[in-house]
């Protein structure tokens, strides 16, 4: 991999961090927070489209994360850290019992499998007394040094993790992957197996999304099935669509975008969804690449144009 294509990732990141701690505590911190938990779940979202399906299960496995983290913290009396590591892996281990059955499917059905299994998880958290049924887990707090200043956390969290995603993207691994979403034939015919290394997409892509789901129950405290609805998966789809899917940058700025406008239409009251659901609709209209598509098409000095042959100067 070529390093010099991290060098602006990591100034992202770092002026992303930069930024959490100059906005101090109160409610500006809350809403980097939710940036922060937004544009991980979205990019998880994103790399599953790596192997060309739309992981609608993603609020699914971001709500067994933030249960498991929850289970961990205040039944169990695990450390913090455990608690977030016990939620990346039991997404991916639940990832990976239901990728192994359904990744043979492809295209809506998988969508729609998607959507069913977000849903029964969603009844399972009600009618389960170990999760506080449908009153939900409560009590959910970050440790002492981290109160406070969690919306830092929360962003250098997220920041690494898509990070990770980015370079499993950038590396052979993700050559296959997108291999496999081309022409699934061709990667079986050099020897490959493809229904394992979409298992592997698929499981890394949950991880990422329990770990999101376990960041939102140390930053909300609380937790109740209601969270975790196809709603979830809907709107962690908008920031994609939003941002754009064609490059890594697009789920974060979508994320940025849309908790921002989201934050905005509250003042609406009761059309705060109407208000939010425009936003979605005009920028999937106007934009059907997304955001940062449509900043990549401008034409920048010394920039060639994306339909201009490589080597057309030698042709004049």
């Amino acid at each position: 991999m070529d390093k010099t294509k991290f060098a602006f990732p990591s100034t992202a990141v770092l002026a992303a961090l930069l930024l959490a701690v100059g906005v101090g505590q109160g409610y500006a911190s809350t809403l980097v927070t939710w940036m922060a938990i937004a544009a991980l779940a979205a990019s998880s979202l994103r790399f599953v489209l790596l192997i060309g399906e739309l992981n609608f299960a993603v609020a699914g496995f971001y709500g067994i994360g933030a249960y498991a983290a929850s289970l961990a913290a205040t039944r169990w009396g695990w450390p913090f850290a455990l608690s977030l590591l016990l939620a990346a892996g039991v997404a991916a281990v639940f990832s990976a019992v239901f990728g192994f059955i359904t990744l043979r499917t492809k295209g809506p059905y998988f969508l729609l499998i998607g959507f069913a299994f977000t849903e029964v998880m969603r009844i399972v958290y009600t009618r389960s007394s170990l999760l506080g049924g449908n009153s939900g887990m409560v009590g959910i707090f970050p440790p002492e040094p981290l109160q406070g200043w969690f919306h830092v956390f929360a962003v250098a969290v997220a920041a690494v993790g898509v990070l990770v995603l980015y370079a499993l993207e950038r590396s052979h691994l993700g050559r296959v992957f997108t291999a496999i979403r081309d022409n699934e034939n061709v990667v079986r015919s050099v020897g490959i197996h493809a229904h394992a290394m979409k298992m592997l997409c698929f499981c890394i892509a949950c991880a990422a999304a329990g770990l999101a789901g376990a960041l939102h129950a140390f930053a909300n405290n609380v937790i109740s099935p209601g969270d975790f609805g196809f709603l979830l998966s809907a709107f962690v789809l908008a920031y994609l669509k939003v941002g754009g899917e064609d490059h890594a940058a697009g789920p974060v700025v979508g994320a940025v975008l849309m908790v921002l406008l989201g934050s905005f239409a509250q003042s609406f009251g009761g059309s705060e969804h109407i208000f939010y659901g425009a936003g979605i609709v005009l920028a999937v209209l106007f934009m059907p690449r997304g955001l940062v598509g449509w900043v990549s098409t401008w034409e920048l000095p010394g920039r060639r144009r994306p339909d201009r042959p490589r080597h057309a100067e030698e042709s004049l």
